[in-house]
């Protein structure tokens, strides 16, 4: 995104840290059918999907904001050094692209005033907690980290049960730094910034909205992963907690932002992953806009 987008009072800039095709369409998208896929391939290929392999092409980014008050990180990508051996593209990473880019945007890690994480799943959390010494200390020192309160009870709950490493990693060493406020998921930070309900993907995501007075950006979260989710809101990514309910929100969602001025700020989308909905038959199409 380069020197990223001027709204107002606000700059908007795309930290990124990884970009490379990672899941195979047909089991990242379980209803999804060749037949539909084909009718589409003549737009997704190559752009959102390898041609030669059907995987999606992922984007795994931050969305950094900076207010006329406060310097905000929204989500955290995947980190370096965490063991993932599930997901061997993310195991043990060894990446200087996040904190390059960053430095590019001329940010320091103690610049961030506040960490929003739509969601904890394990590529929007990484970052929060950096290995220093055998210890997973907080990367961002002056950071309050804002998540939401019932994520945060589900996730802790599971991982009692079950170990999960990103919980283990990435999310209790904030609990335990003190450094974490747990919120409503309607919660207003000030008044350029704001988190607005969009369950499905898990069950208390919401997604960030910026501007004074109204919505000149939404930044997405999980709420939608794939251009192809926008053509057609009703196909979910499998491992949504609540297939029909994340359905659901996503239309809602591309329906509110149809043809308005605000832009959409995808998590996942390749670059360039800004851009505005407008309506493309009984779905929609988020139509690339550049700084």
């Amino acid at each position: 995104m380069g020197k990223g987008f001027t709204l107002g009072e606000i700059t908007l800039t795309s930290v990124v840290e990884q970009q490379q095709p990672l899941f195979d369409v047909f089991e990242f998208f379980p209803s999804l059918t060749p037949e539909l896929y084909h009718e589409n391939r003549s737009w997704l290929e190559p752009w959102a999907v390898e041609p030669s392999t059907r995987k999606l092409i992922i984007c795994v980014q931050s969305y950094l904001v900076r207010t006329p008050h406060h310097t905000i990180l929204v989500d955290s990508c995947v980190g370096n050094d965490k063991p993932r051996p599930s997901l061997p593209f993310w195991h043990i990473m060894k990446s200087h692209a996040f904190l390059q880019g960053l430095a590019t945007a001329g940010v320091s890690p103690a610049d961030i005033d506040f960490v929003m994480c739509t969601h904890l799943h394990v590529d929007h959390v990484g970052w929060n907690t950096r290995l220093e010494n055998g210890r997973w200390l907080p990367t961002f020192p002056n950071a309050r980290y804002v998540f939401s309160e019932q994520e945060v009870a589900y996730w802790t709950a599971q991982h009692a049960k079950d170990p999960i490493a990103c919980i283990a990693d990435s999310v209790l060493p904030i609990l335990d730094a003190k450094k974490a406020d747990l919120v409503k998921s309607d919660h207003e930070l000030n008044d350029h910034v704001r988190l607005m309900p969009t369950p499905g993907h898990t069950a208390n995501h919401f997604a960030v909205a910026v501007g004074r007075g109204r919505d000149d950006a939404v930044i997405t979260g999980d709420l939608i992963h794939s251009p192809l989710q926008a053509r057609y809101p009703e196909i979910s990514y499998g491992q949504d907690v609540d297939t029909k309910q994340s359905a659901a929100t996503r239309r809602s969602f591309l329906e509110r932002y149809c043809d308005t001025v605000t832009w959409c700020c995808t998590a996942h989308f390749p670059q360039p992953s800004v851009g505005r909905i407008s309506r493309w038959g009984d779905g929609f199409r988020c139509a690339s806009v550049s700084p």
